[in-house]
């Protein structure tokens, strides 16, 4: 079990914009690789679990009306679906009623868990509005590489564990390379805005697959 010191290098950068008590407090930590397409969970610096994710198919970024995945250091802002059955549908952040099995033909709601994400760099200052989630999903056999619409994507069982593990303030950096072994790179330039979530565009944007700019918003 090899330790990482992710909490080191963010107290510098952020600790100063944010409150370093509030830095402090949080031993989790999450490091997301987009070319590996796993996630990893760090208690205390120390790798607890490493996962299979899904980032955008359309890459990384952070721009208004682009389904991409924002790279740097996020915060975890709220978490949605105490309680909620493995394979919930979400719709507005609010569970249907409705529960899909894994690989459900034709279906690709958000499901079983949100973990909404802040971000706390200028490359990912539009994240909260973008609505970038991690959340469970009913395309399980896609896990492993990127299929998402800006979102990191996690099967149920997983999403599951991660949300028990994870509280509300903890980091997450998304890095576009492997998943480090000494270390992630320093977050700069924190950033922070005032503007409403983009869920109406989230819908919508769900109905074609095929641009990787949406019209009306983000997809997951």
């Amino acid at each position: 079990m090899f330790r990482v010191g992710f909490l080191a290098l963010l107290l510098p950068s952020i600790g100063s914009a944010f409150g370093a008590a509030t830095l402090v407090e949080n031993s989790e930590q999450v490091i997301i690789s987009v070319r590996d397409q796993k996630l990893m969970l760090l208690q205390n610096g120390a790798k607890v679990a490493t996962y299979p994710v899904s980032t955008s198919k359309f890459g990384v970024g952070d721009a208004r009306g682009r389904m991409t995945t924002p790279l740097g250091v996020l915060q975890v802002a709220q978490k949605i679906g105490d309680n909620a059955p493995a394979g919930a549908v979400f719709h507005n952040r609010r569970w249907t009623g409705e529960v899909l099995r894994p690989n459900a033909p034709g279906r690709d709601p958000i499901t079983t868990r949100i973990i909404w994400l802040r971000g706390l760099e200028a490359q990912n200052a539009h994240a909260f509005t973008r609505c970038i989630y991690i959340h469970g999903t009913p395309e399980e056999k896609y896990i492993g590489r990127p299929a998402s619409y800006g979102c990191i994507r996690m099967k149920a069982k997983d999403v599951e564990v991660l949300y028990n593990q994870l509280p509300l303030g903890a980091y997450v950096q998304i890095v576009p390379d492997h998943l480090p072994k000494p270390g992630p790179v320093k977050a700069t330039k924190p950033a922070q805005t005032n503007a409403e979530p983009e869920e109406s565009w989230m819908s919508s944007a769900r109905s074609s697959q095929k641009p990787a700019v949406a019209q009306n918003g983000p997809r997951t």
